[in-house]
């Protein structure tokens, strides 16, 4: 792919998309050009990936064809107005903060092209559950490019707008519930003998194995748990405790907390 790759932003996120993009071999090191109002980030970021160092959000923004904000959601009204004279309507700006709109975007930079991306943590890893909504102006080659580009870092999906308001609720926030099951299953290890390490460890090969054989074997979840149940075995004897403790109803009342949680970061900043 020729293109240059900008980042505005080397945090955790911002990093992790620029080493999953750069170990990809689709772009070319020196065509990743990254800015960070952190030196010592920025410059770590260079030396691991061979990324090209800019001096400024302008000079990101001036020689990007895909400009990435990186950046956290509060910092994007002035990332906004800084970079607003060095974007053309060429560029595809990626926002992947919740709560900023397109016309966020639009209302500081004009009729640019604008895609909303959420990628999650796991993308550090290579496995982040990434989405995508373009607007109207992105071609469809170029969405094709941008899947492309997102897939060097896990796997991703295109929804449309409304949901995408909604996705931390099931994927970019989810990570954190899984976290917190291989957390509580390892306590139960160290409860029941096992060294925390290893408790940890076979907790979290459970939660990776479960997750591919439902993404590998196309089976729906429950038909995949019911050929684990056994009658009167282990695994129904557990299954059935956390069904009379409420397991699924706690983890739905948190997903859908979390997206209500979204949509008004997007209200308020629409009222704003």
């Amino acid at each position: 792919m020729k293109k240059k790759i900008g980042f505005i932003g080397c945090g955790n996120m911002g990093s992790a998309m620029a080493k999953g993009i750069k170990n990809s071999g689709i772009i070319n090191p020196e065509d990743i050009l990254i800015y960070d109002v952190n030196t010592d980030v920025v410059n770590n970021l260079a030396n691991e990936i061979g990324a090209s160092v800019k001096e400024n959000e302008h000079e990101v923004a001036n020689e990007s064809d895909i400009l990435i904000l990186a950046v956290k959601p509060n910092i994007y009204p002035k990332v906004l107005e800084t970079i607003k004279s060095d974007v053309d309507e060429n560029t595809i700006v990626v926002v992947i903060a919740v709560g900023v709109s397109f016309e966020d975007v639009y209302e500081k930079l004009g009729n640019v092209k604008v895609a909303r991306v959420q990628p999650s943590t796991p993308a550090l890893v290579g496995e982040s559950d990434s989405t995508i909504y373009p607007d109207k102006n992105i071609t469809d080659l170029e969405l094709e490019e941008l899947i492309e580009l997102l897939n060097t870092f896990g796997k991703t999906e295109v929804l449309d707008g409304h949901l995408m308001d909604v996705v931390p609720a099931i994927a970019s926030s989810a990570p954190a519930y899984a976290l917190m099951l291989i957390s509580a299953m390892a306590d139960a290890g160290v409860y029941q003998g096992f060294p925390r390490d290893q408790a940890v460890r076979l907790s979290a090969q459970a939660v990776l194995g479960a997750s591919k054989l439902v993404l590998e074997t196309g089976d729906s979840p429950d038909d995949l748990k019911n050929n684990i149940c056994t009658p009167g075995g282990t695994t129904i004897e557990a299954v059935c405790s956390l069904e009379e403790n409420g397991f699924r109803g706690i983890v739905i009342d948190a997903a859908n907390a979390c997206a209500e949680k979204a949509k008004s970061l997007l209200n308020e900043d629409s009222s704003n």
